[in-house]
């Protein structure tokens, strides 16, 4: 295999979770444009009831996936609610259907609040752990049981900066202990599932320009963006190749590592 295959993804199947917009919508791009079939999973693809099932929208999920298919890969979206376990065994089983198989997993689905740790709610604290950990941790299992017993997957989660320093000048303890979480899960994984051939690892992205992160926010600019070696943010795009590499066999010899892509952000 030369080194263009093995970052290549033809004929394998990706499904991303929280895909519609952000990192997840460049991820799904990334990795159609490496050749793999996608599946675009969220719970806002029409903003309407969280059930697992195909998607035909009017907020530009249907187009995305239109433009995908006539760039010759597979493309459906699913309305899912990953929180929910049953709609994650219901996702995993109409993929297999519509698709003969899934491949890979990428754990994208996020969110945060930004708040003193003294002010933060019971609900607030809960409902960040619930997307950010304990949803991936639905999703990881169930598709990574299928996983297991076809002998063959590879499961990027996202992870972030956040799981190693403390971000100012926002204060965010939830997030920042949900992801801290979601890499050392990673690695128990990946250590479990190794001998499967089943391999699990994460992305630390660092400041991203997305609707999540006002890179721009004169509040926030100076210690997000001044503060860093390469003083600037990252764009959607530059992180999407990262997940690919996590997802092809470039990176078959790569479980439980935890891939730091920030502009050297954590080096100060």
């Amino acid at each position: 295999m030369n080194l263009q295959e093995t970052f290549g993804l033809a004929g394998r199947v990706a499904v991303v979770t929280g895909a519609t917009r952000g990192l997840g919508a460049a991820f799904v791009q990334a990795l159609a444009d490496a050749g793999a079939d996608v599946v675009i999973a969220a719970r806002s693809v029409d903003e309407g009831a969280a059930v697992a099932h195909p998607a035909a929208d009017g907020h530009g999920t249907a187009a995305a996936v239109a433009d995908l298919e006539s760039r010759g890969v597979r493309a459906r979206a699913y309305r899912v609610d990953v929180t929910r376990r049953d709609d994650v065994e219901r996702l995993l089983a109409d993929v297999v259907h519509d698709f003969g198989r899934v491949d890979i997993l990428v754990n994208n689905a996020g969110t945060c609040i930004h708040k003193p740790a003294l002010e933060v709610t019971d609900e607030e604290w809960d409902s960040v752990l619930e997307v950010n950990l304990d949803a991936l941790w639905k999703c990881s299992q169930v598709f990574g049981r299928h996983f297991v017993e076809q002998r063959a997957g590879s499961i990027v989660n996202i992870g972030s900066i956040s799981a190693q320093i403390v971000n100012r000048p926002q204060w965010q303890p939830a997030y920042n202990a949900s992801k801290a979480a979601v890499h050392q899960l990673t690695k128990s994984l990946a250590a479990e599932w190794a001998p499967y051939n089943v391999r699990v690892n994460a992305l630390a992205p660092g400041y991203v320009g997305t609707d999540m992160a006002p890179v721009d926010d004169p509040r926030f600019k100076p210690r997000w963006i001044d503060d860093a070696p390469m003083q600037r943010a990252a764009t959607p795009e530059e992180i999407a190749p990262s997940v690919v590499y996590l997802a092809s066999d470039a990176s078959s010899f790569t479980t439980g590592t935890v891939l730091v892509a920030d502009g050297g952000y954590t080096l100060f």
